[in-house]
């Protein structure tokens, strides 16, 4: 059998992740950048606490709130290699609820996607977002697999969705270090073993090799194995 969930603090309220976010991104940002960040984010807080008065926070094109839009552009502000994290900060600042986070993802690019699945531990603390996960999982994009596969995966996916999540990876060339608990759930868990024998058998059939990750995982499978955090 899996290893049992270990329990997990809020990730509404448990911040102190979030504030270690900031200031690691910032210390990588130009002064405009940061700039840009700032009021970015302003507004963001600003959307999260404001009334429900009809127009409150939208954009000049009155339908779209004014984070998103930066939300979007923050590939161009913050650079490729820290869109991620500055749009994990929108998300967080801005409270996105599932609604939001489903309809930003939907109308989002592959990176945009991306960062709505980085922010799903920050701000979901049950499963009401694994359809987004679900969704990832069915792409063939390999940073899209690997975002999907992260903390709350490991936290909400079933032992039957996240089994073939693991697969995924392995048929995509996602590594398996991108997989949040692998060793605590895979421990123990003889159906994956199974599955994971037949894939390599057809491989094999096929003549093709078998994934090196498959045969880390594999070991991470048996009884015998060393349990998560024992030497």
């Amino acid at each position: 059998m899996p290893a049992p969930r270990r329990r997990r603090r809020n990730p509404v309220t448990d911040t102190t992740g979030i504030a270690a976010l900031r200031t690691r991104l910032e210390s990588h940002l130009g002064g405009a950048a940061r700039a840009w960040l700032d009021q970015a984010t302003a507004e963001a807080g600003a959307a999260a606490t404001a009334s429900r008065a009809p127009g409150q926070g939208l954009s000049a094109e009155g339908d779209v709130p004014t984070w998103e839009l930066r939300f979007a552009e923050a590939g161009r502000r913050c650079g490729p290699d820290h869109a991620d994290a500055a749009r994990v900060l929108l998300l967080h600042t801005a409270a996105a609820d599932p609604e939001t986070l489903t309809r930003v993802y939907a109308q989002g690019t592959a990176a945009e996607r991306r960062a709505v699945l980085h922010s799903l531990p920050h701000l979901v603390p049950g499963p009401e977002a694994l359809p987004l996960v679900e969704d990832a999982l069915r792409a063939n994009d390999t940073r899209l697999v690997a975002a999907a596969v992260g903390p709350y995966a490991a936290e909400h996916l079933s032992p039957h969705d996240w089994r073939h999540a693991v697969l995924k990876c392995l048929f995509t060339g996602v590594p398996v270090e991108a997989v949040t608990d692998l060793a605590r759930r895979a421990h123990g868990d003889a159906e994956l073993a199974r599955m994971l024998g037949d894939y390599a058998n057809e491989r094999t059939a096929a003549g093709r090799p078998v994934p090196g990750d498959l045969h880390r995982v594999l070991a991470l499978t048996a009884p015998t194995a060393p349990s998560p955090g024992e030497e």
